[in-house]
C-alpha cells in the first residue's frame, strides 16, 4: 500500500481547525506526528502517523 502525505490544510478540514493548528499542536504536544520535509517549501504528514496520533487520544480518552 503506497504512503499517503496529507497538508496541513487536509489536517484543518480534518479535525475541523485552522490551517496552522497542526503546526501549534507541534509545539504544544509532543506526541503529535512530526511532518516530513519532502523538497523545499513542501512539508506533509503521512495519514498513517495522524490516524495512529487519533487512536492513541481516543483510547487515553
Amino acid at each position: 500500500m503506497p504512503t499517503i502525505y496529507v497538508t496541513d490544510r487536509y489536517l484543518a478540514a480534518r479535525f475541523n481547525v485552522h490551517h496552522l493548528t497542526p503546526r501549534r499542536w507541534l509545539k504544544t504536544d509532543p506526541t503529535f506526528p512530526k511532518p516530513i520535509r519532502l523538497t523545499p517549501g513542501c512539508t506533509r504528514w503521512k495519514l498513517s502517523d495522524i490516524e495512529a496520533w487519533e487512536m492513541a487520544k481516543a483510547n487515553a480518552a
